[in-house]
Protein backbone atom coordinates (compact mmCIF):
# COMPACT_ATOMS: atom_id res chain seq x y z
CA UNK A 1 0.00 0.00 0.00
CA UNK A 2 1.12 3.69 -0.84
CA UNK A 3 2.60 5.73 2.03
CA UNK A 4 2.88 9.62 2.08
CA UNK A 5 6.52 11.05 2.66
CA UNK A 6 5.56 12.51 5.93
CA UNK A 7 3.48 8.93 7.14
CA UNK A 8 6.68 7.20 5.88
CA UNK A 9 8.96 8.91 7.90
CA UNK A 10 6.83 8.19 10.57
CA UNK A 11 6.77 4.65 10.17
CA UNK A 12 10.31 4.56 9.92
CA UNK A 13 11.67 5.73 13.12
CA UNK A 14 13.13 3.70 15.28
CA UNK A 15 10.91 4.60 18.53
CA UNK A 16 7.94 2.94 18.93
CA UNK A 17 5.06 4.93 17.44
CA UNK A 18 1.80 5.85 19.02
CA UNK A 19 -1.83 6.88 17.80
CA UNK A 20 -0.78 10.15 19.35
CA UNK A 21 2.33 10.72 17.33
CA UNK A 22 0.43 9.64 14.19
CA UNK A 23 -2.21 12.41 14.90
CA UNK A 24 0.41 14.57 15.22
CA UNK A 25 1.82 13.84 12.04
CA UNK A 26 -1.05 14.06 10.43
CA UNK A 27 -1.72 17.47 11.33
CA UNK A 28 1.55 18.50 9.95
CA UNK A 29 0.40 16.63 6.62
CA UNK A 30 -2.65 19.34 6.79
CA UNK A 31 -0.48 22.18 7.16
CA UNK A 32 -1.10 22.91 11.01
CA UNK A 33 1.35 25.50 12.27
CA UNK A 34 -0.58 26.00 15.85
CA UNK A 35 -2.10 24.55 18.28
CA UNK A 36 -4.63 26.10 21.45
CA UNK A 37 -4.30 23.47 23.66
CA UNK A 38 -4.31 22.88 27.68
CA UNK A 39 -3.23 19.52 28.70
CA UNK A 40 -5.13 17.23 30.74
CA UNK A 41 -5.40 13.47 31.92
CA UNK A 42 -6.73 12.23 28.74
CA UNK A 43 -4.35 13.67 26.03
CA UNK A 44 -1.07 13.08 28.30
CA UNK A 45 -0.72 10.88 25.51
CA UNK A 46 -0.51 13.68 23.05
CA UNK A 47 1.06 16.08 24.97
CA UNK A 48 3.75 13.70 25.10
CA UNK A 49 3.87 13.42 21.43
CA UNK A 50 3.96 17.20 21.05
CA UNK A 51 6.85 17.03 23.31
CA UNK A 52 8.61 14.48 21.35
CA UNK A 53 8.02 16.16 18.31
CA UNK A 54 10.35 18.95 19.14
CA UNK A 55 8.22 22.66 17.94
CA UNK A 56 7.52 21.67 14.74
CA UNK A 57 3.98 22.54 15.55
CA UNK A 58 3.76 25.87 17.65
CA UNK A 59 1.57 25.08 20.72
CA UNK A 60 -0.29 28.15 23.26
CA UNK A 61 -0.64 27.01 26.44
CA UNK A 62 -3.75 28.82 27.41
CA UNK A 63 -5.26 29.77 30.47
CA UNK A 64 -8.86 28.35 30.05
CA UNK A 65 -10.22 26.10 27.66
CA UNK A 66 -13.11 29.01 26.63
CA UNK A 67 -9.82 31.40 26.20
CA UNK A 68 -7.90 29.11 23.68
CA UNK A 69 -11.11 28.19 21.87
CA UNK A 70 -12.30 32.16 21.16
CA UNK A 71 -8.09 32.31 20.13
CA UNK A 72 -8.87 29.77 17.74
CA UNK A 73 -12.07 31.86 16.27
CA UNK A 74 -9.76 34.52 15.89
CA UNK A 75 -6.84 32.91 14.10
CA UNK A 76 -9.26 30.94 11.39
CA UNK A 77 -11.49 34.68 11.08
CA UNK A 78 -8.15 36.03 10.04
CA UNK A 79 -6.41 33.22 7.81
CA UNK A 80 -9.70 31.49 6.74
CA UNK A 81 -7.88 28.31 7.62
CA UNK A 82 -8.88 25.97 10.42
CA UNK A 83 -8.11 26.85 14.06
CA UNK A 84 -7.22 24.16 15.86
CA UNK A 85 -7.78 23.13 19.45
CA UNK A 86 -6.92 20.11 21.99
CA UNK A 87 -8.59 19.71 25.03
CA UNK A 88 -9.17 16.98 27.84
CA UNK A 89 -12.03 15.12 28.42
CA UNK A 90 -15.05 15.79 30.84
CA UNK A 91 -14.46 19.40 31.95
CA UNK A 92 -11.93 20.00 29.78
CA UNK A 93 -14.60 19.17 26.59
CA UNK A 94 -17.58 20.54 27.92
CA UNK A 95 -15.65 24.18 28.53
CA UNK A 96 -14.83 24.18 25.10
CA UNK A 97 -19.09 23.96 24.42
CA UNK A 98 -20.08 28.22 24.18
CA UNK A 99 -16.74 28.86 22.03
CA UNK A 100 -18.12 25.66 19.21
CA UNK A 101 -21.14 26.98 19.58
CA UNK A 102 -20.04 30.33 19.11
CA UNK A 103 -17.88 29.28 16.13
CA UNK A 104 -21.07 27.32 14.77
CA UNK A 105 -23.02 30.20 14.45
CA UNK A 106 -20.54 32.88 12.87
CA UNK A 107 -19.32 30.07 10.13
CA UNK A 108 -15.59 29.56 11.62
CA UNK A 109 -13.55 26.85 10.61
CA UNK A 110 -12.17 24.53 13.88
CA UNK A 111 -10.77 21.35 14.64
CA UNK A 112 -11.75 20.19 17.57
CA UNK A 113 -9.62 17.29 19.41
CA UNK A 114 -10.84 16.46 23.21
CA UNK A 115 -9.18 14.02 24.76
CA UNK A 116 -11.77 10.66 26.19
CA UNK A 117 -11.59 7.97 29.02
CA UNK A 118 -10.76 4.70 27.63
CA UNK A 119 -12.83 2.91 25.69
CA UNK A 120 -13.52 -0.02 28.22
CA UNK A 121 -14.80 2.38 30.50
CA UNK A 122 -17.05 4.67 28.22
CA UNK A 123 -20.12 4.91 29.27
CA UNK A 124 -19.01 3.96 33.07
CA UNK A 125 -19.20 7.57 34.46
CA UNK A 126 -15.38 7.05 34.43
CA UNK A 127 -13.56 10.33 36.15
CA UNK A 128 -13.86 13.01 33.87
CA UNK A 129 -16.25 11.52 31.11
CA UNK A 130 -18.51 13.36 29.73
CA UNK A 131 -20.81 12.26 26.46
CA UNK A 132 -19.26 15.08 24.38
CA UNK A 133 -20.51 13.47 21.41
CA UNK A 134 -24.12 13.94 22.38
CA UNK A 135 -23.18 17.40 24.11
CA UNK A 136 -22.01 18.86 20.92
CA UNK A 137 -23.94 17.39 17.70
CA UNK A 138 -26.13 19.95 17.55
CA UNK A 139 -23.70 22.45 17.69
CA UNK A 140 -20.79 21.19 15.49
CA UNK A 141 -21.08 20.69 11.64
CA UNK A 142 -20.17 16.85 12.23
CA UNK A 143 -18.51 15.08 14.89
CA UNK A 144 -16.43 12.01 14.88
CA UNK A 145 -15.36 9.39 18.17
CA UNK A 146 -12.29 7.20 17.14
CA UNK A 147 -12.78 3.74 17.64
CA UNK A 148 -9.47 2.36 15.99
CA UNK A 149 -5.79 4.03 15.40
CA UNK A 150 -6.52 2.88 11.55
CA UNK A 151 -9.11 5.30 11.24
CA UNK A 152 -7.38 8.46 12.40
CA UNK A 153 -5.77 9.23 8.94
CA UNK A 154 -9.17 9.59 7.40
CA UNK A 155 -11.04 10.98 10.25
CA UNK A 156 -8.14 13.60 10.39
CA UNK A 157 -8.20 14.83 6.75
CA UNK A 158 -11.99 14.22 6.81
CA UNK A 159 -12.34 16.65 9.77
CA UNK A 160 -10.14 19.48 7.93
CA UNK A 161 -12.25 18.93 4.22
CA UNK A 162 -15.39 19.32 6.38
CA UNK A 163 -14.46 22.51 8.38
CA UNK A 164 -13.16 24.36 5.81
CA UNK A 165 -15.21 23.72 2.48
CA UNK A 166 -18.81 24.74 2.21
CA UNK A 167 -20.18 26.58 5.05
CA UNK A 168 -17.07 26.99 7.00
CA UNK A 169 -17.71 25.43 10.88
CA UNK A 170 -16.49 23.39 13.84
CA UNK A 171 -15.95 19.90 13.63
CA UNK A 172 -15.18 17.67 16.86
CA UNK A 173 -12.59 14.54 17.15
CA UNK A 174 -13.01 12.34 20.44
CA UNK A 175 -9.93 10.22 20.45
CA UNK A 176 -10.32 8.02 23.80
CA UNK A 177 -6.89 7.79 25.31
CA UNK A 178 -6.38 3.88 25.06
CA UNK A 179 -6.02 4.98 21.23
CA UNK A 180 -3.94 7.97 21.39
CA UNK A 181 -1.62 5.92 24.00
CA UNK A 182 -2.28 2.64 21.57
CA UNK A 183 1.02 1.54 19.96
CA UNK A 184 1.22 1.44 15.97
CA UNK A 185 1.58 -1.92 15.10
CA UNK A 186 1.12 -1.83 11.39
CA UNK A 187 0.90 0.94 8.79
CA UNK A 188 -2.56 3.04 8.01
CA UNK A 189 -4.08 2.97 5.39
CA UNK A 190 -4.20 5.98 3.10
CA UNK A 191 -6.06 8.50 3.98
CA UNK A 192 -8.96 9.39 1.34
CA UNK A 193 -12.07 10.90 1.86
CA UNK A 194 -15.28 9.41 1.29
CA UNK A 195 -17.73 11.62 1.76
CA UNK A 196 -20.91 11.00 -0.82
CA UNK A 197 -23.57 12.85 1.11
CA UNK A 198 -21.42 16.18 2.02
CA UNK A 199 -20.98 17.91 -1.64
CA UNK A 200 -21.11 21.51 -0.93
CA UNK A 201 -22.55 23.47 -3.90
CA UNK A 202 -19.77 25.99 -5.05
CA UNK A 203 -21.09 26.96 -8.99
CA UNK A 204 -24.42 29.04 -9.51
CA UNK A 205 -27.00 27.46 -11.69
CA UNK A 206 -26.42 29.86 -15.30
CA UNK A 207 -30.16 30.12 -15.78
CA UNK A 208 -30.65 32.04 -12.30
CA UNK A 209 -27.69 33.91 -12.81
CA UNK A 210 -29.30 35.25 -16.07
CA UNK A 211 -32.78 35.87 -14.14
CA UNK A 212 -30.78 37.79 -11.60
CA UNK A 213 -29.25 39.91 -14.18
CA UNK A 214 -32.15 40.53 -15.61
CA UNK A 215 -34.05 41.28 -12.58
CA UNK A 216 -31.03 44.11 -11.80
CA UNK A 217 -31.68 45.80 -15.36
CA UNK A 218 -35.17 46.15 -14.53
CA UNK A 219 -34.59 47.21 -10.68
CA UNK A 220 -35.02 50.91 -10.11
CA UNK A 221 -34.50 50.44 -6.44
CA UNK A 222 -31.62 47.99 -5.78
CA UNK A 223 -29.45 47.27 -2.92
CA UNK A 224 -26.90 45.07 -2.08
CA UNK A 225 -26.78 42.96 1.53
CA UNK A 226 -23.39 41.94 1.92
CA UNK A 227 -22.85 39.12 4.75
CA UNK A 228 -19.96 36.97 6.17
CA UNK A 229 -20.30 35.05 3.33
CA UNK A 230 -18.31 37.26 1.17
CA UNK A 231 -15.45 37.52 3.36
CA UNK A 232 -14.98 33.12 4.03
CA UNK A 233 -15.39 33.37 -0.12
CA UNK A 234 -12.60 36.02 -0.24
CA UNK A 235 -14.76 37.74 -2.56
CA UNK A 236 -14.27 41.89 -1.32
CA UNK A 237 -12.54 42.58 -4.68
CA UNK A 238 -15.29 41.08 -6.81
CA UNK A 239 -18.13 42.27 -4.82
CA UNK A 240 -16.47 45.69 -4.74
CA UNK A 241 -16.27 45.77 -8.80
CA UNK A 242 -19.67 44.25 -9.38
CA UNK A 243 -21.36 47.51 -6.62
CA UNK A 244 -19.15 49.61 -9.37
CA UNK A 245 -19.91 48.40 -12.81
CA UNK A 246 -23.05 48.64 -12.12
CA UNK A 247 -23.14 51.93 -9.27
CA UNK A 248 -25.55 49.41 -7.00
CA UNK A 249 -25.67 50.29 -3.50
CA UNK A 250 -24.77 48.68 -0.59
CA UNK A 251 -25.37 47.65 2.62
CA UNK A 252 -23.48 45.00 4.98
CA UNK A 253 -24.00 43.13 8.12
CA UNK A 254 -22.42 43.17 11.60
CA UNK A 255 -20.33 39.86 10.58
CA UNK A 256 -19.81 41.46 6.67
CA UNK A 257 -17.98 44.65 7.64
CA UNK A 258 -15.14 45.49 5.58
CA UNK A 259 -16.84 43.29 2.54
CA UNK A 260 -17.36 46.27 1.15
CA UNK A 261 -14.86 49.67 1.43
CA UNK A 262 -16.69 51.94 4.43
CA UNK A 263 -15.61 55.17 2.64
CA UNK A 264 -17.28 54.21 -0.80
CA UNK A 265 -19.48 56.73 -2.60
CA UNK A 266 -22.18 53.74 -2.58
CA UNK A 267 -21.40 52.11 1.00
CA UNK A 268 -24.53 53.22 3.26
CA UNK A 269 -22.75 51.77 6.26
CA UNK A 270 -24.34 48.53 8.18
CA UNK A 271 -27.58 47.45 8.48
CA UNK A 272 -30.30 45.88 11.32
CA UNK A 273 -30.55 46.96 15.18
CA UNK A 274 -28.17 49.85 15.47
CA UNK A 275 -27.09 50.16 11.80
CA UNK A 276 -27.64 53.82 9.99
CA UNK A 277 -30.70 55.05 8.85
CA UNK A 278 -29.67 55.37 5.32
CA UNK A 279 -28.50 51.33 5.48
CA UNK A 280 -32.04 50.25 7.09
CA UNK A 281 -34.29 52.56 4.58
CA UNK A 282 -32.34 51.32 1.73
CA UNK A 283 -33.71 47.87 3.10
CA UNK A 284 -36.94 48.95 3.76
CA UNK A 285 -37.86 50.81 -0.03
CA UNK A 286 -35.69 48.34 -2.79
CA UNK A 287 -37.60 46.80 -4.99
CA UNK A 288 -34.29 44.46 -5.50
CA UNK A 289 -32.50 42.81 -2.43
CA UNK A 290 -29.81 41.07 -3.38
CA UNK A 291 -27.91 39.09 -0.81
CA UNK A 292 -24.20 37.41 -1.09
CA UNK A 293 -23.56 35.30 1.86
CA UNK A 294 -26.02 36.53 5.04
CA UNK A 295 -28.59 34.84 7.31
CA UNK A 296 -31.10 36.94 7.41
CA UNK A 297 -31.31 36.45 11.54
CA UNK A 298 -33.10 38.43 13.69
CA UNK A 299 -31.12 41.52 14.62
CA UNK A 300 -30.38 42.41 10.53
CA UNK A 301 -34.34 42.24 10.24
CA UNK A 302 -36.27 43.21 12.84
CA UNK A 303 -40.05 42.39 12.25
CA UNK A 304 -39.82 40.10 9.28
CA UNK A 305 -43.50 41.57 7.98
CA UNK A 306 -41.39 45.31 7.41
CA UNK A 307 -38.34 43.50 5.99
CA UNK A 308 -37.92 44.22 2.18
CA UNK A 309 -41.53 44.26 1.82
CA UNK A 310 -41.65 45.69 -1.69
CA UNK A 311 -38.53 43.89 -2.79
CA UNK A 312 -37.69 40.93 -5.37
CA UNK A 313 -35.68 39.04 -2.73
CA UNK A 314 -32.56 36.80 -4.52
CA UNK A 315 -30.80 35.18 -1.75
CA UNK A 316 -26.76 34.06 -2.81
CA UNK A 317 -25.82 31.51 -0.13
CA UNK A 318 -23.20 28.38 -0.28
CA UNK A 319 -25.78 26.68 2.19
CA UNK A 320 -28.89 25.79 0.87
CA UNK A 321 -30.56 25.14 4.44
CA UNK A 322 -30.60 29.50 4.59
CA UNK A 323 -32.26 30.42 1.58
CA UNK A 324 -35.45 30.91 1.88
CA UNK A 325 -35.50 29.63 5.67
CA UNK A 326 -36.07 33.43 7.25
CA UNK A 327 -37.20 35.81 4.47
CA UNK A 328 -39.33 34.18 1.00
CA UNK A 329 -36.60 34.16 -1.74
CA UNK A 330 -37.58 34.65 -5.38
CA UNK A 331 -33.97 34.15 -6.97
CA UNK A 332 -32.22 31.31 -5.17
CA UNK A 333 -28.49 30.70 -5.88
CA UNK A 334 -26.62 28.21 -3.77
CA UNK A 335 -23.05 29.19 -4.75
CA UNK A 336 -20.04 30.24 -3.34
CA UNK A 337 -19.94 34.24 -3.13
CA UNK A 338 -16.94 34.47 -5.07
CA UNK A 339 -18.15 32.56 -7.91
CA UNK A 340 -21.51 33.94 -8.15
CA UNK A 341 -20.05 37.63 -8.45
CA UNK A 342 -17.46 36.39 -10.97
CA UNK A 343 -20.44 35.03 -13.46
CA UNK A 344 -22.20 38.21 -12.66
CA UNK A 345 -19.76 40.57 -13.58
CA UNK A 346 -19.75 38.83 -17.22
CA UNK A 347 -23.34 38.44 -17.22
CA UNK A 348 -24.91 41.77 -16.42
CA UNK A 349 -23.71 44.42 -19.11
CA UNK A 350 -26.70 46.42 -19.07
CA UNK A 351 -26.63 49.17 -15.57
CA UNK A 352 -29.99 49.64 -14.27
CA UNK A 353 -31.39 53.62 -14.40
CA UNK A 354 -31.18 54.39 -11.00
CA UNK A 355 -29.75 57.77 -10.75
CA UNK A 356 -32.60 59.13 -8.29
CA UNK A 357 -32.63 56.04 -6.17
CA UNK A 358 -28.57 57.18 -5.48
CA UNK A 359 -30.12 61.12 -5.04
CA UNK A 360 -32.32 59.84 -2.33
CA UNK A 361 -30.14 57.51 -0.47
CA UNK A 362 -27.05 60.05 -0.48
CA UNK A 363 -29.94 62.44 1.33
CA UNK A 364 -30.97 60.05 3.88
CA UNK A 365 -26.79 59.63 4.41
CA UNK A 366 -26.61 63.38 4.57
CA UNK A 367 -29.51 64.05 6.70
CA UNK A 368 -28.91 61.16 9.23
CA UNK A 369 -25.72 60.72 9.88
CA UNK A 370 -24.50 58.30 12.20
CA UNK A 371 -24.81 61.01 15.49
CA UNK A 372 -23.56 61.68 19.60
CA UNK A 373 -23.48 64.82 21.12
CA UNK A 374 -19.86 65.79 23.09
CA UNK A 375 -20.19 65.51 26.67
CA UNK A 376 -17.92 68.00 28.95
CA UNK A 377 -18.15 65.43 32.38
CA UNK A 378 -16.46 62.64 30.49
CA UNK A 379 -15.17 60.78 27.71
CA UNK A 380 -17.85 59.37 24.69
CA UNK A 381 -17.36 56.29 23.95
CA UNK A 382 -18.15 56.85 20.47
CA UNK A 383 -15.57 59.88 20.17
CA UNK A 384 -13.17 57.15 22.21
CA UNK A 385 -13.39 54.64 18.85
CA UNK A 386 -12.94 57.28 16.52
CA UNK A 387 -9.50 58.14 18.20
CA UNK A 388 -8.55 54.33 17.98
CA UNK A 389 -9.42 54.75 14.27
CA UNK A 390 -7.57 58.01 13.75
CA UNK A 391 -4.61 55.99 16.16
CA UNK A 392 -4.20 52.91 13.80
CA UNK A 393 -5.10 54.86 10.20
CA UNK A 394 -8.39 52.50 10.11
CA UNK A 395 -5.63 50.04 9.27
CA UNK A 396 -6.00 47.84 12.57
CA UNK A 397 -7.24 44.20 13.27
CA UNK A 398 -10.28 44.64 15.42
CA UNK A 399 -11.92 42.81 18.13
CA UNK A 400 -14.83 43.12 20.32
CA UNK A 401 -17.38 41.19 23.22
CA UNK A 402 -20.84 41.70 22.68
CA UNK A 403 -22.28 44.59 24.03
CA UNK A 404 -22.65 48.77 23.71
CA UNK A 405 -18.94 48.78 22.94
CA UNK A 406 -19.28 46.13 20.33
CA UNK A 407 -22.03 47.92 18.23
CA UNK A 408 -19.67 51.37 19.00
CA UNK A 409 -16.92 50.06 17.24
CA UNK A 410 -19.43 48.47 14.19
CA UNK A 411 -20.41 52.35 13.82
CA UNK A 412 -17.24 54.21 14.26
CA UNK A 413 -14.29 52.22 13.59
CA UNK A 414 -14.81 52.49 9.45
CA UNK A 415 -13.08 49.43 7.23
CA UNK A 416 -11.92 49.98 4.37
CA UNK A 417 -10.24 46.67 4.14
CA UNK A 418 -11.74 43.12 4.29
CA UNK A 419 -9.86 40.10 7.45
CA UNK A 420 -9.80 43.20 9.70
CA UNK A 421 -13.00 42.83 11.98
CA UNK A 422 -13.12 39.96 14.56
CA UNK A 423 -16.88 39.52 16.66
CA UNK A 424 -18.99 37.43 18.10
CA UNK A 425 -22.29 37.73 16.11
CA UNK A 426 -24.39 34.78 15.60
CA UNK A 427 -23.86 33.66 20.01
CA UNK A 428 -23.15 37.05 21.42
CA UNK A 429 -20.25 36.20 23.31
CA UNK A 430 -19.10 37.75 26.22
CA UNK A 431 -15.27 37.33 27.20
CA UNK A 432 -14.59 37.04 22.92
CA UNK A 433 -12.90 40.31 22.28
CA UNK A 434 -9.70 39.09 24.29
CA UNK A 435 -8.63 35.92 23.51
CA UNK A 436 -9.87 36.24 19.79
CA UNK A 437 -7.48 39.23 19.53
CA UNK A 438 -4.61 36.86 20.84
CA UNK A 439 -5.70 34.22 17.92
CA UNK A 440 -5.89 37.46 15.35
CA UNK A 441 -2.26 38.14 16.35
CA UNK A 442 -0.62 34.74 16.11
CA UNK A 443 -2.49 34.61 12.73
CA UNK A 444 -1.08 38.44 12.09
CA UNK A 445 2.19 39.12 13.23
CA UNK A 446 2.69 42.15 11.72
CA UNK A 447 -0.24 43.90 12.16
CA UNK A 448 -1.47 45.97 14.92
CA UNK A 449 -4.15 44.05 16.98
CA UNK A 450 -6.74 45.94 19.01
CA UNK A 451 -9.10 44.17 21.64
CA UNK A 452 -12.30 46.80 22.14
CA UNK A 453 -13.79 45.20 25.25
CA UNK A 454 -16.36 45.81 27.83
CA UNK A 455 -15.82 45.54 31.40
CA UNK A 456 -17.88 43.32 32.04
CA UNK A 457 -16.63 40.90 29.21
CA UNK A 458 -13.14 41.57 29.86
CA UNK A 459 -13.63 39.97 33.43
CA UNK A 460 -14.72 36.72 31.85
CA UNK A 461 -11.19 35.90 29.88
CA UNK A 462 -8.89 38.01 31.67
CA UNK A 463 -6.31 35.12 32.74
CA UNK A 464 -5.34 35.42 29.19
CA UNK A 465 -3.20 38.11 30.04
CA UNK A 466 -0.63 35.70 31.07
CA UNK A 467 -0.71 34.79 27.09
CA UNK A 468 0.22 37.90 26.12
CA UNK A 469 2.81 38.23 28.35
CA UNK A 470 4.17 35.04 28.06
CA UNK A 471 4.66 35.48 23.86
CA UNK A 472 5.07 39.07 23.86
CA UNK A 473 1.83 39.69 21.52
CA UNK A 474 1.97 43.43 21.27
CA UNK A 475 -2.09 43.01 21.38
CA UNK A 476 -3.89 46.72 22.42
CA UNK A 477 -6.57 46.59 24.39
CA UNK A 478 -9.59 49.50 25.25
CA UNK A 479 -11.24 48.86 28.27
CA UNK A 480 -14.83 50.63 27.22
CA UNK A 481 -15.17 50.97 30.91
CA UNK A 482 -18.49 52.24 31.63
CA UNK A 483 -18.79 50.61 34.92
CA UNK A 484 -22.11 48.78 33.80
CA UNK A 485 -23.39 45.89 31.64
CA UNK A 486 -24.18 48.19 29.31
CA UNK A 487 -26.43 46.91 26.80
CA UNK A 488 -28.08 45.13 29.26
CA UNK A 489 -28.61 48.79 31.26
CA UNK A 490 -29.75 50.49 27.94
CA UNK A 491 -32.86 47.56 27.38
CA UNK A 492 -33.49 48.23 31.25
CA UNK A 493 -33.97 51.82 31.03
CA UNK A 494 -35.70 52.04 27.31
CA UNK A 495 -37.51 48.89 27.41
CA UNK A 496 -38.18 48.12 30.69
CA UNK A 497 -39.20 51.05 32.75
CA UNK A 498 -35.40 51.90 33.96
CA UNK A 499 -35.74 49.14 36.65
CA UNK A 500 -31.89 48.98 36.43
CA UNK A 501 -31.90 45.66 37.64
CA UNK A 502 -28.27 44.08 38.54
CA UNK A 503 -26.66 45.45 35.41
CA UNK A 504 -24.03 47.80 37.24
CA UNK A 505 -20.76 46.33 38.28
CA UNK A 506 -19.65 48.20 41.41
CA UNK A 507 -17.28 46.78 42.12
CA UNK A 508 -14.26 46.22 39.72
CA UNK A 509 -10.71 45.74 39.84
CA UNK A 510 -7.85 48.03 39.79
CA UNK A 511 -7.17 47.10 35.31
CA UNK A 512 -4.07 48.63 35.43
CA UNK A 513 -2.79 47.37 38.34
CA UNK A 514 -3.73 44.08 37.39
CA UNK A 515 -1.79 44.11 33.69
CA UNK A 516 1.10 45.43 35.73
CA UNK A 517 1.02 41.97 37.51
CA UNK A 518 1.03 40.21 34.45
CA UNK A 519 3.93 41.94 33.55
CA UNK A 520 2.09 44.39 31.04
CA UNK A 521 1.95 47.95 30.90
CA UNK A 522 -1.26 49.65 31.60
CA UNK A 523 -2.95 52.79 31.85
CA UNK A 524 -6.16 54.58 33.20
CA UNK A 525 -8.08 57.23 31.20
CA UNK A 526 -10.75 59.55 32.18
CA UNK A 527 -10.36 62.17 29.69
CA UNK A 528 -10.36 63.01 26.36
CA UNK A 529 -7.49 65.58 26.58
CA UNK A 530 -5.40 62.29 28.03
CA UNK A 531 -5.86 60.10 25.85
CA UNK A 532 -4.94 62.26 22.82
CA UNK A 533 -2.15 62.85 24.60
CA UNK A 534 -1.35 59.29 25.34
CA UNK A 535 -2.72 57.24 22.55
CA UNK A 536 -0.19 57.43 19.91
CA UNK A 537 2.44 56.84 22.53
CA UNK A 538 1.21 53.84 23.35
CA UNK A 539 0.35 52.03 20.56
CA UNK A 540 3.86 53.00 19.18
CA UNK A 541 4.71 50.56 22.38
CA UNK A 542 6.20 46.85 21.15
CA UNK A 543 4.62 44.88 24.16
CA UNK A 544 0.95 44.60 24.90
CA UNK A 545 -0.84 47.48 26.28
CA UNK A 546 -3.91 47.67 28.28
CA UNK A 547 -5.87 51.12 28.58
CA UNK A 548 -8.49 51.46 30.92
CA UNK A 549 -10.70 53.94 28.98
CA UNK A 550 -13.54 55.59 31.76
CA UNK A 551 -16.32 56.68 29.76
CA UNK A 552 -19.66 57.95 30.59
CA UNK A 553 -22.21 55.45 31.78
CA UNK A 554 -25.53 56.64 30.27
CA UNK A 555 -24.48 56.84 26.93
CA UNK A 556 -26.62 54.87 24.72
CA UNK A 557 -25.95 53.25 21.10
CA UNK A 558 -28.72 54.47 18.60
CA UNK A 559 -29.90 54.32 16.11
CA UNK A 560 -31.87 51.89 17.51
CA UNK A 561 -35.09 49.22 16.31
CA UNK A 562 -36.70 48.34 19.50
CA UNK A 563 -37.57 44.31 19.62
CA UNK A 564 -41.07 43.41 17.22
CA UNK A 565 -40.29 46.75 15.51
CA UNK A 566 -39.92 46.73 12.05
CA UNK A 567 -36.51 48.14 10.02
CA UNK A 568 -37.67 51.49 9.29
CA UNK A 569 -38.92 52.18 13.07
CA UNK A 570 -35.46 53.68 14.60
CA UNK A 571 -35.20 55.75 17.50
CA UNK A 572 -32.37 57.84 18.40
CA UNK A 573 -31.90 58.71 14.52
CA UNK A 574 -31.30 62.48 15.07
CA UNK A 575 -30.28 64.32 18.29
CA UNK A 576 -33.33 64.53 21.14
Amino acid sequence: MKVEAKQLEFLTSTAPKTGADLLIDLLKSEGVDTLFGYPGGAVLPIYDAIYRAQGTIKHILFRHEQGMIHAAEGYARITGKPGVVIATSGPGATNLVTGITDAMMDSLPLVVFTGQVARSVIGTDAFQEADVMAITTPITKHNYQVQSISDLPRIVKEAFHIASTGRPGPVLVDIPKDISAGVLVEEPEDACIDLPGYQPTTKPNPLQIKKLADSIAKAKKPVILAGAGVLHGKASRELTAFAEKHQLPVVTTLLGLGAFPADSPLSLGMGGMHGTYAANMAIYETDLLINFGARFDDRLTGNLKHFAPHAKVAHIDIDPAEIGKNVPTQIPIVSDAKEALVELIDQTAESPEIKAWLETLHQYKQEYPLWYKHNPDGMCPQWLIEAVHKVTNGEAIVTTDVGQHQMWAAQYYTFREPHRWVTSGGLGTMGFGFPAAIGAQIASPESTVVAIVGDGGFQMTLQELSVIYERNLPVKIIIVNNGALGMVRQWQELLHGNRISESILHTQPDFVKLAESYGIRGMKIDNQEDLITSLPELFAHDGPVLVDCRVLQQEKVFPMIAPGKGIHEMIGVKPS
